[in-house]
């Protein structure tokens, strides 16, 4: 892959509102490269600031026009795709002002794929497993337009807080029965 295709191939995936890849889905974009040559172009593409590697297997355009404010939640569907996963926990109970601490560097999701935490270049991402039925999860969760993860109500989110065994302390209980 040269630099002036990776740049063109980039700027029509940006067209269309993407930004977020994982390797997999680089090495689609350019199946003429052999192995070497796709992973040694990627490491020049991250080197010259064409390509950020957010984590391991995980890449943003850093120049992309259709770039938003849930770059830290379309990695984290990119991580762990073919999983249910939703904002949960003290990152949604903070959107809605039931905790006063606000996580600014750290993304809490609910997820039916593994458990684990992911530091990448624009903050934390922290999965703790859930084995709710899907029924339950989707009934209960919802989706907002241009936001990539579906989001847990006031209501759901407490009560994986208090599931997963989490800090209930930091929670107004007065603002929760708004």
């Amino acid at each position: 892959m040269n630099r002036l295709e990776a740049i063109k191939v980039l700027q029509a995936w940006d067209k269309r509102g993407k930004y977020v890849f994982t390797k997999n889905e680089l090495y689609k974009l350019f199946p003429k490269d052999t192995p070497k040559a796709f992973t040694e172009g990627v490491n020049r593409l991250v080197k010259d600031n064409i390509l950020t590697r957010a984590c391991r297997g995980i890449y943003v355009n850093p120049h992309a026009l259709s770039s938003d404010s849930y770059t830290i939640e379309h990695i984290a569907r990119a991580l762990r795709q073919g999983e249910y996963n939703y904002v949960s926990l003290e990152s949604i109970l903070s959107e809605y002002g039931v905790i006063s601490q606000i996580p600014l560097d750290r993304l809490t999701v609910m997820t039916t794929g593994r458990k684990g935490t992911h530091k990448t270049a624009f903050g934390t991402i922290e999965y703790t497993h859930t084995r709710r039925p899907f029924s339950d999860i989707i009934k209960n969760i919802k989706q907002i337009e241009n936001r990539p993860l579906r989001i847990a109500s006031k209501e759901i989110a407490w009560r994986d807080l208090k599931r997963v065994g989490r800090n209930t302390n930091m929670v107004n209980l007065g603002e929760l029965n708004e």
